[in-house]
């Protein structure tokens, strides 16, 4: 899919609000070398640099690694296909924020790749889109297009059950020291017109298969599917679900050294004095594009189900408040699907 920088910074910005517990999970480490995979603009390469880390941001989109690179250039940032990039020398951290469930070519390649690009000891830290994600706003779209005489839509994303992405990290060398699956609905304050504008934002592939003169009324069709379930006072919601993970690559012979750290980030930015300049690192040798590596938007908090694996007696970080229904978070659309 290709993004539109403006509406990805501004109408469905993802990352200042949601992206800070990742940073404190991550636990970036001065001069640590860390890759951002599925950067987009680069917001949250810029958070963790903050910390002092190098940081190398890694995204399908020419047009976002350009807007990326106008805004943080003292960051260094490369078009590459998150399935097979490779680097000259081995990295810290891999870090991703809504961007995994957008790689749907071939989601073991992607983790193979990241299995790769890591020094032994190694952590992959990530948080996507899980099993249930917009299950509502993709039914309110399934059921528009059948009403409508369509094919079934294409879509365009990767929810993977808690289980099954475990075991595609076990499966290619990776130890899963922390796995968290929870709900976080999340307010459409830019998307006033509600599912119709999620669907022409993030759904805009299987759009782009209806016939023009019936796009309007398939929408409208959408809302009014939609609107009993995700429609409130406040506004419209986004029913997201989360995965987030940690998981080191494993060391020949030898224990995992990460633990996780850190708990709730201020959403107003990271703590501490500023970082020295940056050393860019070394940038992974780019392959020939495919069109498969995709960016998407993201979405507050409230646990669903939280499974915590600390590799020793240390208090993983908070998925959210309590469960027994936090309210919906305020944030625009962001770059989940």
């Amino acid at each position: 899919m290709n993004w539109a920088v403006a509406t990805h910074d501004s109408a469905f910005g993802y990352v200042s609000a949601h992206g800070a517990p990742l940073v404190d999970l991550l636990d970036p480490q001065p001069d640590e070398r860390i890759i951002d995979l599925g950067c987009g603009t680069g917001v949250f390469s810029a958070a963790i640099a903050e910390r002092g880390a190098q940081v190398l941001g890694i995204d399908g989109s020419p047009e976002m690694i350009a807007q990326a690179a106008a805004t943080y250039p003292q960051l260094s940032f490369v078009v590459a296909d998150a399935h097979d990039f490779t680097t000259s020398e081995p990295y810290d951290a891999v870090a991703s924020n809504a961007a995994l469930h957008w790689m749907t070519r071939d989601p073991d390649a992607v983790i193979k790749a990241v299995y790769k690009a890591l020094r032994p000891g190694g952590r992959f830290v990530a948080e996507m889109g899980g099993a249930g994600n917009c299950a509502e706003l993709i039914a309110a779209m399934q059921t528009a297009w059948r009403i409508f005489g369509l094919a079934e839509p294409e879509l365009p994303w990767y929810f993977p059950t808690p289980a099954e992405y475990a075991s595609k990290l076990e499966a290619a060398g990776f130890t899963v020291r922390l796995l968290e699956y929870f709900d976080r609905p999340t307010l459409m304050t830019e998307g006033p017109n509600g599912a119709a504008d999620w669907v022409r934002v993030f759904a805009a592939s299987a759009l782009k298969e209806v016939p023009p003169e019936i796009v309007e009324p398939l929408l409208a069709r959408i809302n009014e599917l939609a609107a009993p379930a995700l429609r409130r006072e406040s506004g419209w919601v986004a029913d997201y679900v989360r995965l987030r993970f940690a998981a080191v690559r494993k060391p020949d012979g030898k224990a995992p050294t990460f633990s996780p750290r850190g708990g709730s980030a201020s959403r107003g930015g990271s703590a501490g004095t500023p970082p020295p300049p940056q050393q860019p690192p070394s940038a992974p040798h780019v392959t020939p594009m495919q069109p498969a590596m995709q960016q998407g938007p993201a979405p507050g908090t409230g646990p669903h189900m939280h499974t915590a694996m600390p590799p020793h007696p240390q208090a993983a970080p908070s998925a959210g408040p309590p469960a027994g229904g936090p309210p919906p978070e305020t944030p625009a659309m962001h770059r989940n699907g």
